[in-house]
């Protein structure tokens, strides 16, 4: 019998940098790399620890004087739908959905450009070129999907999810729409649908990244019934986005960096035979 120890992963912080959603406030990182055999256990176990993934990188926000970032996923058993959200199915309902492998297209380039120039024209993702986008989709050392809507009638690309398939649930990596048919909810119905996509294969979460209690950009999470958000070592639910809000700038919000790594579970390493 050969023993196989992985090596435990390095975590390191990100410098501080303007945050993206709070005026007036500096965030940083906690990550590690993400790579070798292991990659799709480690994705596992720390995405159930508020990390997301960017490539072949974890991370999760590890700010000084700030807890707003709340590592954000949907109960899909809790869920049910609302009114606007009804219409919002009824109104997409039309739109063919196709799940490929994380390869990169011309037409999926095209329509990241026409949204982030609409939608995100300050943001810091603004000045991805064809090489950048495509390093995003296709760079992925664990099972993920991407997920298209089109047209039937013209087989126009509509919207794009950017989707890793985890042990217990569908994480929402990035998604974005074409930018003139915004009236339609579609970031909300790509939500609605993978929940239906997880219901079909018995996940029971659906990871959707950081939400800000108070920030407007990310009201729309707030707005799905099930909501949890990992406080402080686990996923409670949310029944009060305001209640947190209230907290998150509290200067003793945050633990030190040094007990958040401590306090971070890695994954079993068993023996392999061979």
């Amino acid at each position: 019998m050969r023993h196989t120890l992985p090596i435990a992963p390095q975590f390191y912080v990100t410098a501080p940098q303007p945050c993206p959603y709070l005026e007036g406030r500096m965030e940083r990182k906690l990550f590690t790399a993400l790579q070798g055999e292991g990659a799709d256990q480690l994705n596992n176990c720390l995405s159930q620890q508020g990390f997301r993934r960017s490539q072949n990188v974890l991370y999760r926000p590890s700010c000084t004087d700030c807890a707003a970032c709340l590592s954000a996923r949907i109960d899909v058993s809790n869920f049910r739908l609302s009114k606007s959200q009804k219409r919002a199915c009824r109104r997409n309902s039309y739109l063919t959905r196709r799940a490929t492998s994380p390869w990169a297209t011309d037409e999926q380039f095209d329509l990241f450009r026409r949204y982030l120039d609409a939608r995100h024209a300050d943001g810091g993702m603004a000045d991805m070129d064809v090489f950048e986008f495509a390093a995003m989709i296709e760079e992925t050392p664990i099972r993920s999907r991407v997920v298209e809507y089109a047209d039937p009638d013209t087989d126009e690309l509509i919207a794009v999810s950017l989707t890793d398939v985890l042990d217990d649930g569908l994480s929402m990596v990035y998604s974005f729409y074409d930018p003139q048919f915004q009236q339609h909810s579609l970031g909300t119905y790509m939500i609605l649908d993978h929940i239906e996509i997880a219901r079909e294969a018995g996940l029971p979460y659906i990871y959707l990244g950081y939400w800000v209690p108070g920030s407007p950009k990310m009201d729309y999470k707030a707005k799905f019934s099930g909501l949890q958000a990992y406080i402080r070592g686990e996923w409670k639910q949310i029944e009060d986005p305001e209640q947190y809000a209230q907290t998150a700038h509290h200067p003793l919000s945050s633990a030190p960096i040094a007990e958040q790594v401590a306090n971070i579970q890695l994954p079993d390493r068993h023996p392999t035979k061979g």
